[in-house]
């Protein structure tokens, strides 16, 4: 049976949230393919070396929820989503941003091949 898009965007997420909850920044980047295309609030980069750099940079104490708003099944194996992710600080306001990811199968587990943050006002 194929999953649902929702679905298989939550396979990847939960793990991406939990090791950001975590501050694993390698267990972060293992939820990305060995090229993915990656931005977050700071200059782009690509590979799970420079997804791992980021989050290794981010306060401890960080946590992320995220919403999916939209999905869309691009191929059998390429899904598009589009989410508010919500991370959460322990010294000041949480940020909320607007995140867009394509996530493809690669053997038997989907990654995330892109992910693009913007914060829109």
């Amino acid at each position: 049976m194929v999953s649902s898009e929702a679905e298989i965007l939550r396979s990847v997420l939960d793990r991406w949230r939990t090791a950001v909850d975590a501050h694993e920044p390698d267990d972060v980047a293992s939820c990305f393919t060995d090229d993915a295309i990656f931005q977050g609030l700071h200059p782009y980069s690509v590979g799970r070396d420079g997804v791992a750099a980021y989050y290794e940079a981010q306060p401890l104490g960080m946590t992320a929820t995220y919403d999916i708003r939209e999905t869309r099944r691009l191929a059998d194996d390429v899904v598009l989503g589009y989410l508010e992710v919500e991370f959460g600080f322990t010294d000041r306001p949480a940020l909320t941003v607007h995140l867009g990811v394509v996530v493809r199968r690669i053997g038997d587990d989907w990654l995330i091949g892109h992910y693009q943050v913007s914060r829109l006002g």
